[in-house]
This record gives structure tokens, sequence and C-alpha cells, in this order.
């Protein structure tokens, strides 16, 4: 089974791109399954009902969420109503809309998807994301397990890589929108990249209008944020898992301008 894992959308700009570029690379490469991070994905930052409709429209089978989840209001009931979305597992389960797991049939394997945000420089109070995922694992109906880590610190991911390995057939981070390059197969069969990247606007700051950032990074006052334009990229994950024991036997990342 070949799944493509797309980094954070950020914006309109984003989300036109990978309409773009999606089908076809979905043909050239075989996938079986496209999951992709959403948290982004309406202007200004967060997910509306209709960024995330959007994003479905144009072939992503599955979003995955992070930190900007519950910017927009107007999003929590999808949330609890649409099987394909999930939100980071680690927020209180009883008293935040959504659910940090779900299980994907694919027509030719159920495939689990959880979502975890970190510990280190993200959001205070949150259940330790380690602990969580243990716990995450008891639910999973499937041998096929793809994590999204949506994380802050190298260090917490690479961690979290190497505490599930042999466990998940894949982790991919999501969060700091640069695509690290260490896309590769864990020693127990696990594929794992640090960070897949993003999808927008190349010239900026995350997406952002690179002016906005440097303004505010010089004289620490707030600024609102406007998305960039320009020419775009889409950046991504390609794990191949063995249908039958649930490992990786590829990790590619992906670049497509």
């Amino acid at each position: 089974m070949r799944i493509l894992c797309i980094g954070d959308v950020v914006g309109s700009a984003g989300c036109q791109f990978l309409r773009s570029k999606l089908p076809a690379l979905k043909r050239f490469h075989g996938v079986d399954l496209v999951i992709c991070n959403g948290e982004n994905s309406a202007d200004g930052n967060g997910i509306t009902p209709q960024s995330a409709q959007y994003l479905f429209d144009s072939g992503v089978d599955a979003l995955t969420l992070g930190n900007h989840t519950f910017r927009r209001r107007e999003v929590y009931e999808l949330l609890d109503e649409n099987p394909f979305i999930v939100r980071p597992a680690n927020y209180p389960s009883k008293s935040t809309p959504g659910k940090g797991i779900i299980n994907i049939d694919t027509g030719r394997r159920i495939v689990t998807l959880i979502n975890l945000m970190g510990n280190l420089g993200v959001e205070d109070g949150l259940e330790n994301a380690f602990e969580c995922a243990d716990r995450m694992l008891e639910q999973a109906e499937s041998k096929i397990i793809i994590v999204d880590f949506h994380a802050e610190t190298t260090s917490e991911k690479r961690a979290m890589g190497y505490y599930l390995d042999g466990r998940v057939s894949a982790m991919f981070g999501t969060h700091t929108h640069v695509q690290t390059s260490d896309a590769q197969v864990l020693p127990k069969g696990t594929g794992y990249i640090t960070d897949v990247g993003m999808t927008g606007v190349i010239h900026s700051v995350l997406g952002v209008k690179t002016e906005i950032i440097i303004n505010r990074l010089k004289t620490k006052l707030p600024e609102r944020f406007e998305q960039a334009a320009g020419k775009c990229s889409m950046e991504a994950v390609l794990f191949e898992v063995d249908d039958k024991s649930g490992k990786c036997v590829t990790a590619e990342s992906l670049r497509i301008e």
C-alpha cells in the first residue's frame, strides 16, 4: 500500500496549488491513500468547513490537524461529525470537539490514523504525548498505523519516532513547515520523517508575508498575519507499507513545484 502524507497546507494559495498537482501525483505514484495536515488551510490560520471540503474535493482522503485546530468555532461541529478528520488526541477528550484516532476503510485495507501534539513549546496542559500514543495504539483496528506528530522540536519528534518504531507503520512530523532531509525506515520497520514540510507559497515565512514576520521579530510588536502570494510548492512524504505485516518498505520525501 502506498500512502502519501502532505505537509501543512497554508491558506487558499496552498489549497489551490494542492488541487492543481495532487491528481497527477496520485496517478504517477499509484497512491492508495492521501493524508494531509489541514490546520492552516483557512486564510489567516485554522481550518473551516469550507477549506476542509476543498481539500477533500481535491483528492485528500483524511485530514490531520494541530495547534490551530480550534481557531475557528464554525468547524467544531464538523470535527465531531466527519469520520475522516482527526485532531491531536492529547487534548482533553471529554471537553474537546473531534477525535484523535480514526480507522479508514480504503476498500483494500483498514488504515488507522492517529494525530498527536508535542509537549515542548506548543501548548501547555496537554496529556503527555508518549503516554497518549500508548493509549491510542490500544484502539487501533489495523496493523497499518500512520501517526502525524505535530510538534515543535526535532528532538521530541526523533524521540517519538524511535518510541513508535516497530509499533506503527509510519510517523511523519508536522508544524514547523520546513521539510527535513531524513525520510527513512527506522530499524524496526517504521517509516519516518522529522517534518514533512509545507504546501504553500515558497517565498514566505511559513506561508506568511516575509516583511510581516521580519518586522514582528525586530520590533516585538504584534502584527496581523497576511498570507503571502506567489509561486508555491507542495511537500510530502510517500510511504510504501507491506499490507500483511504493516511494516514500512520505503520512505521518500517529495517536493513538487
